[in-house]
């Protein structure tokens, strides 16, 4: 049997392989899932994907499964103890944006109805596909993720620049970035 193709950055070990193949560019509408991955993308900045997905499973519990109600109340001491947590990225101004980005989130939902409805907005509601040929030519970031940067930190976001939003982007399938090879290309689009 012919192994599957993949695009490159999933080959290198098996919790990429997983998280590539299941969650990677599929259309993703929840809004407790996508806080999870505003908080994630934002605490991976200048590091590596690798690490913030092994260190995912303590995230969820250290951060009430990424319950925005629940992170937007956490009082300072319990941002303070989380500086000892060696099972999560242990940088104070990485932990105290997740409870910030709680409460720019709050506001979004009364304001938008959803976190989803105000995110998924910059794409028009629907993924974008593109069709690259190789990894080489994905974007670090684009002007969709500049407008949606830009309009984060205008609310109150953290840790939001337009690399951390365009890798957001593409792991909630606002994009699929999947290389034509892949046999994940488009696979999520419909979901």
């Amino acid at each position: 049997m012919k192994p599957l193709t993949r695009c490159s950055w999933a080959n290198s070990s098996d919790i990429e392989r997983d998280y590539h193949d299941t969650e990677w560019g599929v259309p993703l509408h929840d809004d407790r899932g996508l806080f999870e991955f505003l908080v994630l993308e934002g605490a991976q900045a200048g590091l590596s994907w690798r690490t913030v997905l092994a260190k995912r499973e303590r995230y969820r519990d250290v951060f009430h499964q990424f319950d925005i109600a629940r992170v937007a109340a956490m009082k300072d001491r319990e941002l303070a103890k989380l500086l000892l947590d060696p099972g999560i990225i242990r940088n104070r101004l990485k932990i105290s944006a997740a409870r910030d980005n709680a409460l720019a989130s709050l506001k979004v939902i009364e304001e938008f109805g959803s976190l989803d409805a105000y995110l998924w907005s910059f794409v028009d509601g629907k993924p974008v596909i593109n069709h690259w040929r190789d990894r080489g030519r994905v974007p670090a970031s684009t002007p969709v993720s500049d407008r949606m940067s830009k309009d984060l930190r205008k609310r109150g976001f953290r840790f939001v620049g337009s690399t951390i939003c365009y890798a957001f982007m593409q792991a909630t399938g606002m994009v699929d970035d999947h290389v034509v090879t892949c046999f994940r290309h488009q696979a999520g689009a419909g979901k």
